[in-house]
C-alpha cells in the first residue's frame, strides 16, 4: 500500500506532488490543471481548477495499480470537502487507523474536521474511480474568503473543538448528469473556465440541497429509492434519450425497467425534476432542435423523426422552450449558415 501525504490546498503545488508520486504529464488550460498518467502506477487523469473564494474542484477519473492512502494533512484551517462518486466507491477515515465510511456510486458526502486528525481517502487497486470533490476554504484570514465560505463554515464546520463532521447522503443522479456536462465542455480559455465554474457551483448547490432534503426525509420518515432503483431510472432515461421516436407508455417503461409506475415517477422527479411524460416531451423537443440545427430535414420530417404526430402540438411545445416557432428557428439557422 502506498501512502501519499498532501500538505497543501494550493492546486499547483498539489498537482506537482501528485506528479511526483505517479509520474505522468501536467497540462494547463487557463486556470485548469490536468495530470494524465498511463504507466505502471496508474492510468487515467486527475484534474482541478480553483475559483474565486478559494473554492476548488478536483476530479479523479483514474485506475490505481496499487492500493493508495491519500492523506490530506491537517492544516491551520481544514477545508470542507463536498464529494460525489460517479464510478467505483470512496472510503474515508479520520486518521489512517480511524473508522472507515464508504461512499457508494451516486452518493454524496460532506466531510471536514476541527480536530488534529487527517482526512484520509482509501483507494483500492484496479478499480475505476470517478470521484468529484469540491473543496471550500474555511480560512477567514484568506483574502479571497467570501460570504459563501462563511455560510458553509457556519453550517457544516464542527462546532466543538476537536470535532469532526461526516455526512453521507442519498443517491442523487442529477449530480451525475452535471458532472457529465463538465466532461462535455469543449471550449478553451476563459469561456471554459466560466462554464466549469457555473456547473461546479450548481453541483455545490445540489449537494447542499441533498443534505437539506435528507434531513427533512429523516424527520418525516419518507422513503427513498435504493441504489439499484436509481440506476434503473438512469438506464431508462438514457434509453429514452437514445430512442425518442418510440411511442412510450408508463406501462411499457415500467415493464422495461422493472420498476412500478410509482417508483418510476418518484425516480424521474428526483433525477430530472420532471414527471415521466414531461421528461419524454423535453427529450423530443431537444432532439428536434438538434435535427433542425444539423440536418436538412423539413419541420414535418423532424416531427416524425422524434416520435411526435402533431405538427401544431410540436410547434406549441417548441415555442414554449425556445421562444420561437420551429420554422423561425430553422430560418435563423439557415441565415447563420449563409452569412457564415
Amino acid at each position: 500500500m502506498k501512502v501519499i501525504n498532501l500538505k497543501t490546498t494550493n492546486l499547483n503545488n498539489m498537482f506537482l506532488d501528485l506528479q511526483n508520486h505517479f509520474g505522468g504529464d501536467i497540462t494547463r488550460n487557463s486556470d485548469e490543471e490536468i495530470l494524465t498518467v498511463n504507466n505502471e502506477k496508474a492510468e487515467g487523469l486527475i484534474r482541478g481548477i480553483t475559483f474565486k473564494g478559494s473554492i476548488s474542484y478536483i476530479e479523479f477519473d483514474i485506475v490505481f495499480k496499487n492500493d493508495i492512502l491519500l492523506v490530506n494533512s491537517t492544516l491551520n484551517s481544514s477545508p470542507i470537502y463536498f464529494a460525489y462518486c460517479s464510478k467505483g466507491h470512496l472510503v474515508h477515515s479520520f486518521g489512517v487507523e480511524g473508522e472507515k465510511t464508504k461512499l457508494e456510486k451516486f452518493q454524496t458526502g460532506i466531510v471536514t474536521t476541527n480536530s488534529k486528525m487527517n482526512n484520509v481517502f482509501h483507494f483500492n487497486k484496479d478499480i475505476h474511480y470517478k470521484i468529484s470533490t469540491i473543496v471550500v476554504s474555511t480560512d477567514d484570514k484568506s483574502l479571497s474568503y467570501h460570504k459563501l465560505n462563511a455560510t458553509l463554515t457556519e453550517t457544516f464546520f464542527p462546532k466543538k473543538e476537536n470535532g469532526n463532521f461526516l455526512y453521507t447522503g442519498s443517491y442523487n443522479l442529477r449530480i451525475a448528469d452535471k458532472i457529465q456536462q463538465l466532461s462535455a465542455i469543449t471550449q478553451k480559455g476563459i469561456v471554459r473556465s466560466l462554464l466549469i465554474e457555473g456547473i461546479v457551483h450548481m453541483i455545490l448547490a445540489m449537494e447542499i440541497q441533498q443534505h437539506s432534503d435528507d434531513l427533512e426525509s429523516l424527520e418525516s420518515n419518507r422513503g427513498t429509492l435504493t441504489k439499484r432503483e436509481m440506476e434503473d431510472v438512469r438506464e431508462i432515461s438514457e434509453f429514452i434519450k437514445n430512442y425518442p421516436e418510440i411511442q412510450y407508455t408508463l406501462k411499457y417503461l415500467s415493464n422495461k425497467s422493472g420498476l412500478s409506475p410509482a417508483k418510476l415517477q418518484e425516480g424521474f422527479k428526483l433525477m430530472h425534476e420532471r414527471t415521466v411524460t414531461d421528461f419524454i416531451r423535453n427529450v423530443r423537443v431537444e432532439a428536434a432542435e438538434h435535427l433542425i440545427k444539423t440536418t436538412d430535414l423539413n419541420i414535418s420530417e423532424v416531427v416524425y423523426t422524434v416520435g411526435l404526430t402533431s405538427r401544431s402540438y410540436f410547434s406549441k411545445i417548441f415555442k414554449e422552450k425556445y421562444n420561437c416557432s420551429p420554422k423561425q428557428y430553422q430560418d435563423h439557422q439557415n441565415t447563420l449558415a449563409i452569412t457564415g
